[in-house]
């Protein structure tokens, strides 16, 4: 089992990696995923996450209060803003485009009501 979490935990940080620069990928809940697989499938890498200067604050915070800081929302709005944005410019589906939509307008209000972190 140890190993089936490890290799999850690093396929997650890849994904959030990827998400960092991919738009309509979101990182933060990938880096979340990596941070619950690690804790059973590395120590190692699960102290590297919580030490890292960026990373391990995140987690931290959303471990311990739930909380995003506001920086972080604004980040994450402004990319699922320009995700739909680009979605609308190359998707012909106008139903999908309105699914997505709707799935981001919820993403954004689930995140700007979050606690929010110093």
């Amino acid at each position: 089992m140890r190993i089936v979490c490890l290799v999850f935990a690093y396929l997650f940080l890849a994904l959030a990696l990827i998400g960092i620069f991919l738009p309509g990928l979101p990182t933060v809940p990938f880096l979340l995923l990596t941070a619950w697989f690690a804790s059973r499938g590395s120590e190692r890498l699960h102290k590297w996450l919580y030490d890292h200067p960026h990373i391990g604050k995140l987690l931290i915070d959303w471990e311990t209060k739930k909380a995003i800081s506001r920086s972080s929302k604004l980040v994450a709005v402004l990319m699922l803003i320009i995700s739909w944005m680009i979605m609308y410019h190359t998707l012909s589906n106008l139903w999908l485009l309105w699914v997505i939509g709707m799935f981001f307008i919820l993403m954004s209000l689930y995140l700007v009501t979050r606690c929010e972190s110093d």
